[in-house]
């Protein structure tokens, strides 16, 4: 028996049966179905008589009269802190999280965007990324390009796999010497130091190599500042507005244009990984419109530091299995390829 909860083994092994049934099936699970699919060996009145139990204490729910039951918010609480201890995914999918790692040579914004849709591939629910943020995020170098007269491409790479270009446009015309001397001035102290510490640079001396230099810091600024914030990228939302297990599809509606607001989606992310929880099923959720939803998540590091999130969002009847297993192995092969 639990000491936590109070349930015996019995109970416990009829709720599990239960949860997968209705996860296979969506459809009420009858006490004939556990009794004949369980290796309980026990009748289907012992079973029904456990049903009625659990439907008593929270854990299930009788939708219609006569028919069989399903999992509540609570049912499902247990079943995952209680049984899934394997988080591996099947092999087919942990192939497919493999190649797509090896052959990604993306930009990281779209590197980012196409994790969020190798998720909902695996899960056939929708994906959710939080990339890292550009703020806390070291230079690790920057490289200044001429494109024409008086314009020059200023490139910053940054420790988060980042890269940020800005447009330099200049009064004067620099030749190569002086954006070389300018490339130089700014790697010495924009290198290793965060994005969004601005040192003053000392006068070299040349007006037009001071101007490049300064012109290159102001433009990264305005460009950091109007990109403020941690980014969001979300995969397979039109499986959201297909989900037969949302409520109403005004309900669906509303948790896409939820979705929309990415501040609110991040802040609620971290939130949830502040609290220790990896995943948040249905009326565990503060936002009204994550009632029907469970969220499955889990931190990516670079280089030793966690650096953004990834995550499923779905109906409480997911595959929680499936998707803690998605989620710990995509965060791990897209810490390993970022660091």
């Amino acid at each position: 028996m639990s000491e936590a909860t109070g349930m015996d083994d019995r109970k416990a092994e009829i709720l599990r049966a239960i949860v997968e049934e209705y996860i296979e099936t969506a459809q009420p699970v009858g006490s004939q179905t556990v009794a004949r699919s369980s290796a309980l060996g026990v009748s289907s009145a012992t079973v029904r008589n456990d049903m009625t139990v659990l439907e008593r204490e929270g854990y299930l729910v009788q939708p219609h009269t006569s028919a069989g039951r399903i999992p509540t918010d609570l049912g499902y609480r247990y079943f995952v802190d209680h049984f899934i201890r394997q988080r591996a995914l099947p092999v087919a999918e942990r192939r497919a999280v493999a190649e797509f790692f090896a052959t990604a040579h993306s930009a990281l914004e779209d590197l980012l965007h196409e994790t969020s849709q190798l998720l909902a591939r695996v899960t056939d629910h929708a994906g959710v990324v939080v990339g890292p943020p550009h703020d806390v995020a070291v230079v690790r170098s920057v490289q200044l390009v001429p494109l024409h007269p008086g314009v020059v491409l200023a490139v910053a790479v940054l420790s988060n796999g980042v890269v940020m270009k800005h447009t330099v446009h200049l009064t004067s015309e620099p030749d190569d010497a002086r954006i070389a001397a300018a490339s130089v001035v700014l790697n010495q102290h924009l290198a290793g130091r965060p994005i969004n510490d601005r040192p003053e640079t000392p006068a070299t001396g040349d007006p037009e190599v001071d101007d490049l230099v300064g012109a290159t810091r102001d433009g990264f600024a305005v460009q950091l500042a109007a990109g403020s914030g941690d980014p969001l990228y979300v995969g397979g939302t039109s499986r959201l507005a297909t989900e037969q297990a949302f409520a109403t599809a005004d309900r669906a509606a509303r948790l896409l244009e939820l979705l929309e607001h990415q501040v609110v989606v991040v802040a609620l992310v971290r939130e949830l990984l502040d609290e220790g929880v990896n995943v948040s099923i249905g009326s565990e959720n503060k936002v009204d419109e994550l009632r029907d939803c469970a969220i499955v998540l889990a931190p990516y590091e670079i280089e030793g530091e966690i650096a953004g999130t990834v995550g499923i969002l779905g109906p409480t009847r997911m595959d929680y299995q499936q998707a803690l297993g998605a989620v710990a192995a995509v965060s791990d092969q897209l810490g390993r390829l970022l660091s």
